[in-house]
């Protein structure tokens, strides 16, 4: 059944250890429960600054293995320029018991190597000698940029089900989107989506990318998907606003790559 338990500590009752461990467990439970159906990934917060000599990563929830983590404090990580591809990942360790406790922890490291098994991407970037990194975008595409620019389009986004794709790049796809003009009905109900959700569902977005570019569903990665939304950023640019011709047998277009 359902239920809501709270003790009662009252003057010249007995404190038991139940009404103690009642009052540990239950918000470790209310958080379990409403992240239960996420993925593994970045549920909240996280967000990384960039500064001249280091990354800030800014307070967050993660969750790993079914697992969620916290991060109380903003912490620093020192980068410096290598002209290589350098990942900002959240490293996973095995469980140590103590004699009070059992700690699950995690660092942040920066390496040359893609996310493996028991870590999650931030982000990555490639700087030169001398470049600056910057966080600051022109356009759309400029997230992908491959020298000095702080890359978020790979992160581990965790979603319902599956990861999702950052936040932060969705609202400016939204936003560009909606700043263009387009009046094509299925642009403007996903602008909608982007714009009043954390993360919005990766299913969503591979239908959205499937059915506005008329080339069907396909599992895309996160990089073929900020492709395509770029390519469709393109085509409002060009001009062609207009509708789906949603009536039977209408007209299609047909995309060869």
């Amino acid at each position: 059944m359902f239920s809501n338990i709270y003790p009662n500590f009252h003057k010249g009752r007995i404190l038991k250890r139940e009404m103690l461990e009642s009052l540990r467990d239950y918000p470790r439970q209310l958080a379990d429960l409403y992240f239960q159906p996420y993925s593994d990934g970045i549920v909240a917060g996280t967000d990384v600054r960039v500064e001249a000599e280091q990354l800030v990563v800014g307070c967050g929830i993660v969750k790993h293995g079914g697992r969620l983590y916290t991060l109380e404090e903003e912490q620093q990580v020192p980068y410096s320029a290598t002209g290589k591809e350098t990942v900002l990942k959240i490293r996973f360790h095995a469980a140590e018991e103590q004699s009070d406790y059992t700690v699950y922890d995690a660092e942040l490291v920066l390496d040359e190597e893609a996310a493996g098994g028991s870590e999650l991407e931030l982000g990555r970037f490639k700087l030169k000698e001398g470049a600056k990194l910057r966080s600051e975008y022109q356009s759309f595409v400029d997230f992908a940029t491959e020298f000095n620019t702080w890359n978020m389009i790979h992160a581990a986004y965790a979603g319902v089900g599956q990861r999702s794709v950052h936040p932060a790049l969705m609202r400016y796809f939204a936003t560009q989107l909606l700043s263009r003009g387009s009046t094509n009905p299925y642009d403007i109900a996903f602008a909608m989506q982007c714009m009043s959700q954390e993360a919005v569902d990766r299913e969503l977005i591979l239908h959205y990318i499937g059915t506005r570019l008329g080339m069907g569903y396909k599992p895309y990665d996160n990089g073929q998907i900020h492709k395509y939304l770029g390519r469709i950023l393109d085509d409002v640019q060009g001009g062609n606003r207009r509708g789906p011709d949603l009536r039977p047998g209408g007209p299609r277009r047909m995309i060869v790559e």
